[in-house]
C-alpha cells in the first residue's frame, strides 16, 4: 500500500524584499503539484514588501497566498518560528525571499516526506544570477552530499531550500535557539536541536530551489562574519569537530574570486547601459 502524500506549505520569511518577494512567490504558486498554503511572513518591512505580497493575493486568489506580520522582534529565528507555528500542513517547507524553487519542488516535497522516519530535508541551490548555472547547480549538490557524508549525525539544513514535519517542529521548537544577538546560522541550530533529538535529516537531490549569490557583493568583512556563523553555532552547542566546518572553508575559499567577477560584471553592465 502507497504511502498518503502529506500537505504542505510553504513559509517565507521577509524582511524589506520588495525586489525578490514577486519571482519568489510566482516560482511558489506555479507547481506541478501546488502547495497546500503559502505563508509570507513579514518581519516590520519599511519597503512596498506588503504592498508586492498583497497585489500577489489579488491575482491569484487560489493560491492560498497568506500574509502575516511578525512585528514583536527584528530578525530571522523569530519570524521564521512565527511561520512554522502558523502553518497547517504536515510538512513545513522552509525557503528565503530570493529564493526561486523548481515547478516540481512541492511534488518533491511530498514523494519524500513519504518517508516515515524522516523529521526534515535540505536540496541543492542553483545560483540563477551566476554564469553557468546548470554547473553550478551540479557542484553545488555534489558539494551538499560530501557534507552529508562528513556531517554524521549533524546533517545540515539550509534554510533557502529545506523543510520540515510539524510534528518535528513542534518536538523542537521551545529548544531552538532565540539568537537575539544575530550570531549563529539559524537553519544549523534547527537542524542541531532535530539530531540533539535523535530525529532523521535527510538530503535530496530532487529538492531544487534557485536563488541569488547576491551574499558574495558583501564586503570582505561582513562576508567573513556570515561564514562564520557555522563556527559560532557548533560552538554555541559546545560542538568541536573540524570536519563540520568543511563548508566554511570552502566559501571563504571561493569568495575572492567570485566576489571580483561580480565585481566586474556589474561594471560592465553599468557601462552597457550608458552606451544605450
Amino acid at each position: 500500500m502507497t504511502a498518503a502524500l502529506p500537505t504542505v506549505s510553504i513559509v517565507i520569511p521577509a524582511y524589506n524584499e520588495e525586489s525578490t518577494i514577486r519571482h519568489c512567490l510566482l516560482a511558489a504558486i506555479h507547481q506541478t503539484e501546488p502547495a497546500d498554503e503559502i505563508l509570507v511572513v513579514d518581519n516590520r518591512s519599511t519597503d512596498a514588501t506588503r504592498a508586492a505580497v498583497e497585489a500577489m493575493q489579488a491575482a491569484f486568489p487560489q493560491a492560498g497566498l497568506r500574509l502575516i506580520s511578525q512585528d514583536d522582534e527584528q530578525g530571522i529565528t523569530p519570524t521564521r518560528n512565527a511561520g512554522f507555528d502558523a502553518a497547517r500542513s504536515e510538512v513545513i517547507g522552509r525557503i528565503d525571499a530570493d529564493s526561486a524553487i523548481e515547478p516540481d519542488w512541492v511534488e518533491q516535497v511530498r514523494r519524500v516526506f513519504t518517508d516515515p522516519e524522516l523529521a526534515a530535508a535540505s536540496g541543492p541551490v542553483e545560483y540563477y544570477d551566476m554564469p553557468l548555472r546548470g554547473f553550478g547547480h551540479h557542484a553545488d549538490d555534489e558539494f551538499r552530499k560530501l557534507q552529508v557524508h562528513l556531517a554524521g549525525k549533524f546533517v545540515f539544513l539550509f534554510g533557502s531550500n529545506m523543510a520540515i514535519t510539524r510534528q518535528a517542529w513542534l518536538q523542537v521548537r521551545d529548544e531552538v535557539c532565540p539568537d537575539r544577538e544575530d550570531l549563529m546560522h539559524e537553519d544549523l541550530d534547527l537542524a542541531v536541536h532535530l539530531a540533539l533529538q535523535g530525529l532523521k535529516i535527510g538530503y535530496a537531490s530532487a529538492m531544487v530551489s534557485g536563488m541569488s549569490a547576491r551574499r558574495l557583493d558583501d564586503d570582505p568583512r561582513d562576508y567573513r562574519f556570515y561564514v562564520e556563523r557555522f563556527e559560532r553555532t557548533y560552538a554555541a552547542h559546545d560542538i568541536h569537530e573540524l570536519r563540520l566546518l568543511t563548508p566554511m572553508v570552502v566559501l571563504l575559499g571561493i569568495y575572492p574570486a567570485l566576489h571580483l567577477q561580480r565585481r566586474l560584471e556589474a561594471r560592465l553592465h553599468a557601462d552597457r547601459a550608458l552606451e544605450v
